[in-house]
């Protein structure tokens, strides 16, 4: 599928589909719309007054077109308000229209959105959402759709000068697919060998600088809260940490460290059937988004040092599992008393926030599928913040907004540690029910000792049980936009 950016006018193109952006204030045809319409022997004015649009956000209507008309079909999609224009709304109403193209069978397709913030903004939102609107998993499909959308061109009208955007654009969704081929893998396919092994790939590819640290170096580290996870499985621990470093001095150096459970079955707090255990693939959304960034950054190159980190393992059950009770050391010389097996991820993060603040960042950020609780507090489609840095916590917000991938700041209400207490070791791993996502934050910061740190707890948004706009159901590579945004900031 090309992408083509033109200066084309909507009343001079011709294709197979047209598409229209309005706002609730342009159901009454003026300008240009109204010389569209004219030309078009009324089809808008028909096709609106038929199906009472009134340009809502998400809301979208199509027809074909009668007569002679170097168009064959046309698409209205809603943009709501004029004032409360957001690139998010174009990146939705993009992969509104790509849908209706694709079942409308076009093969060429015209797209007419008001230009928001810069000409350049508005092509890259446009180019993401149709991207991953139209992108389909089928790897695992014994037959899968040789076919694919049937979409050769998509023209971007009135963008003309922007492909350099649209580039862009591309680069970041090669990221976010990454991500969402790793988290809906099953975990028969993505494990720490080849998570490992993709990480090697990416440091071929992009020239990163790569350090795979096996059990034996980490045990020589002290990292006993990842390696009292790890100690069930089969599967070796692989504790993978890839570079970018940028030509000549970087601006500023920064670490991102994703959770990467490649399974978790709980321990021997064993999740049972009804309680997600069959989704547990998914555990590791936070190391997808670590390397799906990666990925983006090995194309954007910016003159940015990033280090990508992620302490990989399955938590499993054998004759070798951590029990609920034990006490583990972690590599800073903290100790904690496991009363879950099941709140593994941030005895993982633990050890490896400790290695990233060694590495004399000036930021550093981990996302992880924590818990359950954020998902009760946030709701599916939200991601919780925790920091103590007002600064980094406002570049992050921002990179969210911007990438239309949502998070809210929650507070690090220092008095709930009083829940963690241990009676022989210095903290528990959980604390009490209520407040459970801000106490597993609290958890963290124990091992964050002089850098500025964020946690994003991504729980709810790595995953989808319906289509979201751009996120047909399944994995939806959540995080990757905003890594890429913050880092490139």
């Amino acid at each position: 599928m090309e992408f083509k950016a033109t200066n084309t006018s909507p009343l001079d193109w011709s294709g197979d589909v047209l598409a229209l952006g309005l706002f609730d204030d342009q159901v009454e045809l003026t300008g240009d719309f109204a010389t569209l319409d004219e030309k078009l022997a009324g089809t808008l004015k028909e096709l609106m007054e038929e199906t009472e649009f009134k340009a809502k956000t998400d809301s979208n209507i199509s027809t074909r077109v009668g007569g002679n008309s170097l168009i064959r079909k046309v698409i209205l999609v809603g943009l709501g308000q004029r004032d409360k224009l957001q690139l998010d709304t174009l990146r939705r109403a993009a992969a509104s229209i790509a849908k209706t193209a694709k079942s409308l069978k076009a093969k060429t397709v015209g797209v007419s959105l008001p230009i928001f913030e810069t000409a350049e903004a508005t092509a890259q939102a446009i180019t993401e959402g149709v991207e991953l609107a139209l992108y389909q998993d089928t790897r695992f499909k014994s037959e899968p759709d040789e076919k694919g959308h049937g979409i050769t061109q998509i023209e971007l009208l009135g963008l003309a000068g922007t492909e350099s955007a649209i580039t862009r654009a591309q680069n970041i969704c090669s990221g976010v697919i990454l991500a969402r081929e790793l988290v809906a893998a099953p975990a028969n396919e993505i494990n720490p060998i080849t998570m490992a092994d993709m990480a090697k790939d990416l440091a071929t590819t992009y020239g990163f600088e790569l350090n795979i640290l096996e059990k034996e170096d980490c045990e020589k580290l002290g990292m006993g809260a990842f390696l009292g996870v790890a100690q069930a499985s089969d599967l070796p621990p692989k504790f993978i940490h890839l570079i970018y470093r940028p030509q000549g001095t970087p601006r500023r150096k920064l670490a991102i460290i994703g959770k990467g459970l490649t399974f978790d079955s709980g321990g021997l707090n064993l999740k049972t059937s009804g309680s997600g255990i069959e989704m547990m693939k998914m555990d590791m959304g936070g190391a997808a988004a670590t390397f799906g960034a990666a990925k983006v950054i090995g194309q954007l190159k910016p003159d940015v040092e990033v280090h990508f980190i992620s302490a990989v393992t399955e938590n499993m059950i054998s004759g070798h599992a951590m029990h609920p009770g034990d006490f583990l050391k972690a590599s800073n010389g903290k100790t904690i008393e496991v009363n879950n097996t099941d709140a593994e991820g941030r005895l993982t993060l633990a050890d490896a926030l400790v290695f990233a603040d060694k590495l004399g960042v000036d930021a550093m950020i981990d996302l992880a599928t924590l818990t359950g609780a954020c998902i009760i507090a946030l709701g599916d489609d939200i991601a919780g913040l925790w920091s103590p840095d007002d600064t980094l916590a406002q570049e992050l917000e921002t990179a969210a907004k911007t990438s239309g991938e949502k998070l809210w700041r929650m507070p690090l209400e220092e008095k709930y540690f009083e829940g963690l207490k241990a009676m022989h070791a210095d903290m528990k791993n959980t604390g009490p029910r209520a407040g459970g996502s801000i106490t597993a934050a609290l958890f963290l910061k124990q091992f964050v000792e002089k850098t500025p740190w964020a946690h994003l707890d991504v729980a709810g948004p790595v995953w989808t049980d319906k289509d979201n706009g751009y996120h047909s159901a399944g994995a939806t590579g959540y995080g990757v936009r905003l890594l890429v945004n913050w880092v490139m900031s």
